[in-house]
């Protein structure tokens, strides 16, 4: 079994490649708005990304299931009345990113 410190090494190596193929800083952009609004759904997120890229709904889904599934800082949250599901950024993981998108 890994180690928390070890677990955070893994994603923050994650997150540098991730980071690191950010041709437009769409990426950059997404993550720093999961750092200073904690908690979204895939349309507002798709609300403040659309304002200063054009991007689709799809594409957003697609970058944000990466970042929850493979890289594994955000928490999904979906209550059994509503359909919409919401990511949060996991508290864990809220200083390293904060470091990272401002790294990059």
């Amino acid at each position: 079994m890994r180690s928390a410190a070890d677990l955070k090494k893994e994603i923050e190596s994650r997150l540098k490649a991730y980071l690191k193929r950010d041709k437009t800083g769409i990426r950059h952009e997404l993550l720093t708005i999961f750092v200073n609004t904690k908690s979204l759904s895939i349309a507002r997120t798709h609300e403040l990304l659309a304002a200063k890229f054009s991007v689709s709904i799809q594409s957003v889904a697609s970058m944000v299931g990466t970042i929850a599934s493979k890289i594994g800082i955000l928490r999904i949250k979906k209550d059994k009345d509503n359909a919409t599901a919401i990511y949060e950024l996991k508290d864990q993981y809220a200083d390293l990113v904060r470091r990272m998108v401002g790294a990059v």
